[in-house]
């Protein structure tokens, strides 16, 4: 089984996507995380779930979870707001990361391999420069536990 095989097609935004849009796009479409892509349509990095999350979260509930206590559930609710005005751009990590992205002829080892040395939900199957699809960590260990 091979990359080929198990990409599907998976949605993408670009830097200058609303950060409110693709956290819509995660819930709607349950996904665990996006692939954004450049001006050509390349894969540039991956948008984790988390790092949406990350902006839209008051650091100081990050820093100490239990501070997230005193907010009353109907502020608590609002939070996503946070993300108003704001892009994908500003969700992306400063220091970039290994880009998970494979070509594909991939193994399943391989992309069980890309995932967990870039702690990534998703990895970018491309051929050539061009995006083909994804592959996800749940269809990856759907595959792999069903053997």
């Amino acid at each position: 089984m091979r990359a080929r095989d198990l990409a599907v097609e998976f949605p993408t935004v670009t830097l200058d996507t609303s950060a409110l849009e693709a956290a819509k796009l995660l819930a709607e479409q349950d996904l665990p995380g996006l692939i954004v892509v450049d001006r050509n349509g390349c894969p540039f990095s991956i948008l984790p779930g988390t790092q949406v999350l990350r902006l839209a979260v008051p650091a100081y509930c990050q820093d100490d979870p239990a501070l997230a206590r005193v907010v009353d559930e109907a502020h608590a609710d609002l939070f996503l707001r946070r993300l108003g005005g704001r892009t994908v751009r500003e969700c992306l990590p400063e220091q970039p990361r290994e880009l998970p992205v494979a070509d594909m002829k991939a193994t399943v080892l391989e992309l069980a391999a890309l995932m967990a040395r870039t702690r990534s939900p998703l990895v970018a199957v491309v051929d050539g420069e061009r995006l083909m699809g994804a592959v996800t960590l749940q269809s990856l260990l759907d595959h792999v536990l069903a053997l």
